[in-house]
């Protein structure tokens, strides 16, 4: 059996963190934004605190995202993250294990909501991408790109 492909950094999966007030219908009018501009929302997380929220999202089209919440006052920070496939043979904690033999450090997880190809997948924010990518690859999983995710 040939040795996985590792997959270069050039196109990696972005995540925007989106600072709102913590009130009523703010998450719902980041959504309708997108929604009304076709933009998929592909992975979601949201961070809760008293006065205001962090709103953890992947989009296939992160470009007009961008736009779309400069001139509509959401303001945000950019930042890559690891994507990983997970087929049905393999579960959070095999790649939790491939991690851990390469001594990376988990920062946060949360899953995709939806993919094009109906696979499951996983957003990591981890401590090394390059080597968290080649320990993955070593143990066959899929390291997604933008372009996987996109539609």
């Amino acid at each position: 059996m040939a040795a996985p492909k590792i997959i270069p950094a050039t196109d990696p999966v972005r995540q925007f963190s989106v600072f709102a007030e913590n009130r009523v219908g703010r998450l719902y009018d980041l959504t309708s934004l997108f929604r009304e501009h076709q933009v998929h929302i592909m992975a979601i997380t949201v961070l809760d605190t008293t006065d205001s929220a962090v709103i953890r999202l992947i989009v296939d089209d992160r470009e007009k995202a961008r736009v779309l919440m400069v001139s509509n006052d959401f303001p945000f920070t950019e930042c890559d993250v690891l994507a990983v496939e997970i087929d049905g043979q393999r579960s959070l904690r095999d790649v939790l294990a491939a991690l851990l033999e390469a001594e990376i450090n988990v920062h946060y997880v949360y899953s995709f909501i939806q993919r094009p190809d109906g696979k499951s997948a996983l957003a990591l924010n981890i401590e090394d991408a390059d080597v968290a990518t080649q320990a993955l690859n070593q143990r066959g999983f899929r390291v997604l790109t933008q372009r996987d995710i996109s539609r």
